[in-house]
């Protein structure tokens, strides 16, 4: 029977944003410590991920963008000319591995060699637009896993979960004019990065293929969960997708450090439940989830370990 794995290669700890950076190596260290010492560690399968190649980050960055990040790496630069976006001597190769990372999951997921996976890699993801990086995030791992799926195996309904606390900005412009890839998103209203208003819903082709739903700090399952249940669940029903990624924020945890939400562990089992029975109905069970935000280190771990036993219910 096919089993849930994760694609982590500690190469991921080698980018580093700056000094007290809070999107630090000791992310992953919490994260691998909670799986590898929980009941569950002997039933998941671990596999180091090859590296993303420059024409799979060409399927959904500019190659002038491309080459600002492989050049600037190379050149001993702090960051890329962004506020937001520091860089070491280790963050191309990190990066690369991050993108791999859900490639790599996409292919394992879509062949059936395993019932779904987590991908806890670095630097994330959602904020990365096609063109620019931002919020600390060099290229987009989930959107590069999307354009990765519609291009191998010819899929034309992707469905992006996002509830990471902030907006996956880089997400949605990737592809908001584009039915191929629907957008969800629950976030904070008025954090960074400043977009995802529910009258943000697709422009052309892809008009009404992006739902999103802010909500005031503070919010928590109350107010959360109803849009997973009431709206996702429903649109899904009529989308009908071949494929879930999520993009798996923990900062929406209650006491994260960069967040003003309040969900629990238990919360975050339950979105992933949703994510896992949606895919059940419409995509033969095939899920594959990132890591996103998350810098509570504590509660980051609590809420991965969920997410994790929940996903190893299918294997």
């Amino acid at each position: 029977m096919a089993k849930t794995f994760i694609m982590y290669d500690q190469i991921c700890k080698t980018h580093l944003a700056g000094s007290g950076h809070p999107e630090n190596p000791a992310r992953l260290d919490a994260i691998v410590s909670a799986l590898q010492n929980g009941d569950q560690n002997s039933e998941l399968v671990w596999q180091s991920p090859e590296p993303a190649r420059e024409e799979d980050l060409l399927g959904n960055h500019e190659a002038g963008y491309v080459d600002l990040v492989r050049d600037s790496v190379a050149a001993g630069r702090h960051s890329l000319g962004y506020p937001d976006t520091g860089i070491s001597n280790g963050s191309w190769d990190a990066a690369l591995a991050a993108a791999g990372g859900l490639i790599n999951a996409v292919d394992l997921v879509m062949e059936g060699k395993a019932a779904n996976a987590f991908c806890p890699v670095r630097p994330p993801g959602h904020h990365a637009r096609p063109g620019m990086g931002m919020g600390f995030c060099l290229f987009n791992n989930v959107a590069l896993a999307a354009r990765h799926a519609m291009k191998k195996y010819g899929l034309d309904r992707i469905v992006v979960i996002d509830w990471d606390v902030h907006h996956g900005n880089g997400t949605q412009e990737a592809f908001y004019q584009e039915q191929e890839v629907f957008f969800f998103s629950t976030h904070q209203e008025a954090w960074f990065p400043f977009t995802g208003e529910r009258h943000e819903t697709g422009s052309g082709k892809g008009r009404g293929t992006n739902m999103n739903f802010p909500f005031s700090a503070g919010a928590g399952r109350d107010e959360i969960l109803p849009a997973f249940t009431g709206h996702l669940v429903p649109a899904m029903d009529e989308y009908k997708p071949q494929l879930v990624l999520v993009s798996a924020g923990f900062d929406a945890m209650q006491g994260d450090l960069l967040g003003r939400f309040n969900l629990t562990e238990d919360d975050f089992a339950r979105l992933t439940e949703i994510a896992m029975e949606i895919a059940d109905k419409h995509a033969s069970g095939r899920l594959v989830s990132t890591l996103e935000g998350g810098y509570n280190l504590d509660g980051l771990a609590r809420a991965c370990a969920a997410h994790v036993k929940t996903l190893m219910q299918k294997g």
